[in-house]
């Protein structure tokens, strides 16, 4: 995936059809639009606050990206509907990647998800990290499970009793 404009088609392990690609700087409607369907409770779990609305400068990050120390995926199926966003986050030692990742509600249990985890750890690896890790709330017990799922452990957040560290050896 080193041309940015290039997609990858993949199907899910539910057997959805999806056209993943990292993000452009065209993409803030795309992701207005689809963070505008993604629901409240996923919007807390996916920032790890409560809101309502992303803001047009948490838009503006996503598609900042220098495809190298960040890089956003996005998921579209078949339609060209985007259902599914993996930001990837590279420490500046390059031996650690924290991902974070949204699914559309209408596109749950499909596998997107998952799919998503997976192509961020592939490309972590590629760069060279060790470790990926994400920050999920206690109550987010779904993602948690696909995380575990995809052999990611789970360990206290320090100082954050409402918090997980999951985290997968990637090297």
């Amino acid at each position: 995936m080193s041309d940015i404009a290039s997609f990858t088609e993949v199907v899910t392990r539910s057997g959805l059809s999806l056209s993943l690609r990292p993000v452009t700087r065209d993409d803030g409607p795309l992701l207005r639009d689809f963070f505008d369907r993604v629901t409240p409770e996923d919007l807390r779990f996916r920032f790890l606050t409560a809101m309502l609305k992303v803001s047009d400068d948490q838009i503006a990050s996503m598609i900042d990206v220098d495809h190298k120390q960040t890089e956003d995926f996005l998921a579209f199926a078949d339609n060209g509907t985007l259902v599914g966003s993996a930001m990837i986050a590279i420490e500046p030692s390059g031996e650690r990647a924290e991902v974070a990742i949204a699914v559309r509600a209408d596109y749950k249990h499909q596998g997107v998800g998952w799919t998503l985890l997976n192509l961020a750890a592939d490309y972590a690896k590629t760069r060279g990290c060790r470790t990926l890790e994400a920050v999920e709330s206690r109550l987010n017990q779904k993602a948690i499970e696909v995380e575990r799922d995809s052999g990611f452990t789970v360990k206290a957040y320090p100082d954050d009793a409402t918090l997980v560290i999951v985290s997968k050896q990637l090297q």
